[in-house]
């Protein structure tokens, strides 16, 4: 690993993030757009809202920075980009580092407005540490880049990265405790929630939420997620390659 070449993959994937309004939009504006409107669809149904709100915290920038990731990796591939920078001195875990390093800055952003929001707009019940809280947040975020990176050389068109977010995002989603608590599933359902890192980080939140001090699963939650997504970024290292010799 080189500092100075991963330092500079992620400013050139920041100074294209920056030109892409569209992709901004959906990183830094939907989730808010969405948590206000659940807000105003559970208006008329108490606690209900405080229940989800904070877990969607965690599973928003999940789901966004899969797709952005997965689909931005493969438009690398399909326009050359990736092949170029592969014949320079820049390694694969410096091109995979850099787009972690890029895409976790936008997770700040996009943590800290969506609490912001939450918290301070929508009256959403403080947790036992706010700055917890965004942690957790980003570190999903950056769960959802990995995987995006790492299931991307499984793709060859962007149509097929979009794809993954139906066969990869979806069951977790189900299954991670959000809808039903996982110790009221099947026993196989919860099982199989367990080697989904989903689980892990709506667990987080959930209990820091309501409490008055951090608990100790929350840091053990923490770090089941930061695992997986080093796997995935390990994944996507190993599997990044060029197309010619």
């Amino acid at each position: 690993m080189n500092v100075r070449l991963t330092l500079t993959t992620a400013g050139r994937v920041l100074s294209q993030l920056r030109h892409d309004r569209r992709t901004l939009a959906l990183v830094l504006v939907v989730p808010c757009v969405l948590l206000w409107l659940l807000s105003e669809v559970f208006r008329d149904a108490p606690g209900v809202f405080d229940r989800i709100g904070p877990a969607l915290l965690g599973v928003f920038p999940f789901i966004t920075m899969f797709l952005v990731t997965s689909v931005a990796m493969v438009r690398e591939r399909t326009s050359g980009t990736l092949e170029r920078l592969l014949t320079t001195p820049i390694g694969r875990t410096d091109l995979v580092l850099g787009y972690a390093l890029a895409f976790g800055l936008l997770a700040l952003l996009q943590a800290a407005l969506a609490c912001t929001v939450a918290l301070w707009l929508l009256g959403l019940a403080a947790p036992a540490s706010v700055t917890v809280l965004v942690v957790l947040a980003i570190a999903n975020a950056v769960l959802g880049a990995a995987l995006g990176l790492g299931l991307s050389s499984l793709a060859s068109t962007e149509f097929q990265a979009v794809q993954f977010l139906p066969a990869v995002v979806f069951p977790q989603l189900l299954l991670c405790g959000l809808f039903v608590p996982t110790d009221q599933m099947a026993g196989w359902l919860d099982a199989l929630s367990r080697v989904m890192p989903l689980r892990y980080a709506v667990d987080g939140i959930s209990q820091l939420t309501g409490a008055v001090s951090v608990p100790s699963a929350v840091w053990t939650d923490l770090a089941v997620v930061a695992g997986f997504a080093v796997v995935a970024l390990g994944l996507g290292a190993a599997t990044l390659r060029r197309r010619t010799a």
